[in-house]
């Protein structure tokens, strides 16, 4: 494997944005994607974050696909559902945007505490991120689910051998934090100006 598994999400930011600054639909999603074989490292631990990630760029790729020309840009997925108050519905694209957000902040959180915490565990780096990110979010249910999954994160130095692959991993953690999380930003700060930035898990 040529570089660390942050490699193609690394090269797939770059295209995010249009000239314009706005972020477009299909690399966004497609980053995020990239993010999925590093989620697939932790094994069991993250099997529910996975599936959400995953359920969660399906169902914006498939609204997508209807009309990419005038789904070209992220929020415009978003706008339709605000106009027609359908926003949030369970399955729609707005609350799929937002859980996406919020699953990629989680990630982010735990990249950066396995850099700045050498000295803590997974599980450590993982519930830490998991108690500023997605637990005020998570009903009962969902917060224990994930706290009993958390126990089983691997080993931290394991984990890091594995998507290390040739290059320099802690870099690339600190590149993909550094660049990813004013995206994840800019989606709090549309998902706020359209009231939609505070729903909790029901």
């Amino acid at each position: 494997m040529e570089g660390t598994v942050f490699a193609p999400a690394l090269e797939g930011i770059q295209h995010v944005k249009s000239e314009a600054g706005e972020i477009l639909t299909k690399p966004f999603l497609e980053v995020c994607k990239h993010i999925l074989p590093v989620i697939d490292k932790f094994g069991a631990a993250m099997a529910l974050v996975k599936s959400d990630i995953g359920g969660n760029i399906a169902r914006l790729e498939s609204k997508y696909s209807t009309n990419p020309s005038e789904f070209n840009y992220l929020y415009d997925l978003v706008k339709p559902e605000i106009e027609s108050k359908t926003a949030k519905g369970s399955s729609s694209c707005t609350n799929g945007l937002l859980w996406l957000t919020r699953a990629m902040d989680f990630l982010v959180e735990l990249f950066r505490n396995l850099l700045e915490h050498q000295d803590w565990t997974m599980s450590r780096a993982c519930t830490e991120a998991y108690g500023k990110t997605l637990k005020k979010w998570h009903g009962w249910l969902a917060s224990s689910s994930f706290t009993v999954a958390m126990k089983l994160a691997p080993d931290r130095k394991k984990f890091m051998d594995v998507i290390s692959g040739n290059g320099n991993v802690e870099a690339d953690i600190e590149q993909f934090c550094s660049k990813f999380s004013p995206l994840l930003e800019e989606n709090h700060k549309f998902l706020a100006s359209v009231g939609m930035d505070e729903l909790k898990a029901s």
